[in-house]
């Protein structure tokens, strides 16, 4: 099966959209490869022939493989693996919960080539690198170019998926570029919590993010703020809007974490997956995996 005809290494944003226009929609950018070539296998031996005049690879443009802090942010290029996620102590004291979810993507193999801003172009509701930079309101730097003049514009996640594999990101002319999101510094710290099969590389029945930031009171710790993510429990990566709303100001405690179950349960919407779990069962994670995410969140916030 022959996917592509041409295969560019562009080392510059400018020459990897002035690739992609020359194309006309007919070319893909790739990095890792592992969605676009997976899916490619999958549509020929479903009686579809996809064919691409080209493929752009994004690993050589500069920048792309590093991960950096600038203006406040952390910038994560768009070639940073998985594995160099996983393995940043930046990433792994500002952004724990980030570190925690990209360290079950797939097993180790795909981790090395897989790439995080291919997990947010590939806009599954469930990737578990999606779900933890919604809770850190991340944003993706998307490149396109404009009167033939190359332009960046910083975009809020939630506003780069549609649907279930759906974006926003046209990737036949433009390019996520990097991805940001403030550090969590002091009274502030995340979680990531995952339920899967016990098959070792499964995709998640059921993961969630959780940011907290904090204040101690003597013996009691407020919840000053707080964003949860969860997926899937929506056609996109789900912010709890309600839930977080009903949190903050709140000491925490049993009660609390009760009530905020029992809203978060009211405005998730799990769907049954023939391959993975019932909504039923997906209901019944939800306040497992809040308060496991917030408990842990919060600890870290108040060491």
């Amino acid at each position: 099966m022959k996917v592509f005809e041409n295969y560019h290494l562009p080392t510059s944003v400018s020459e990897a959209l002035t690739l992609l226009a020359q194309y006309e929609g007919r070319a893909r950018v790739v990095a890792g490869g592992t969605d676009l070539l997976v899916d490619s296998q999958t549509e020929y031996y479903e009686g579809q022939r996809p064919h691409y005049d080209a493929l752009v690879d994004v690993t050589r443009l500069a920048g792309a493989n590093e991960i950096y802090e600038q203006d406040g942010f952390i910038v994560v290029g768009c070639a940073v693996t998985h594995t160099q996620i996983v393995a940043s102590s930046l990433i792994q004291q500002r952004a724990t919960a980030l570190a925690e979810a990209c360290a079950v993507v797939g097993g180790p193999q795909v981790r090395n080539v897989a790439t995080l801003c291919g997990n947010v172009a590939h806009a599954l509701p469930a990737a578990d690198g999606a779900v933890a930079l919604m809770a850190l309101e991340a944003e993706a730097s998307v490149a396109s170019l404009q009167a033939l003049v190359p332009s960046n514009q910083w975009k809020p996640l939630a506003k780069i998926f549609l649907g279930p594999g759906q974006s926003a990101v046209d990737s036949t002319r433009e390019l996520i570029t990097a991805l940001r999101f403030r550090p969590l510094g002091k009274n502030r710290a995340s979680a990531f919590a995952r339920v899967m099969r016990p098959q070792g590389v499964a995709l998640p029945i059921l993961g969630m993010a959780t940011c907290a930031h904090i204040e101690n009171r003597k013996s009691e710790i407020e919840i000053q703020d707080v964003a949860i993510s969860a997926g899937p429990v929506a056609p996109v990566p789900f912010r709890a809007a309600q839930t977080e709303e009903f949190l903050r100001g709140k000491i925490l405690g049993d009660a609390v974490l009760q009530t905020a179950a029992e809203i978060l349960a009211k405005e998730a919407r799990p769907r049954t997956s023939a391959h993975r779990a019932t909504k039923e069962y997906r209901y019944e994670l939800l306040p497992a995996l809040l308060k496991q995410t917030l408990r842990q969140a919060v600890a870290r916030a108040a060491s």
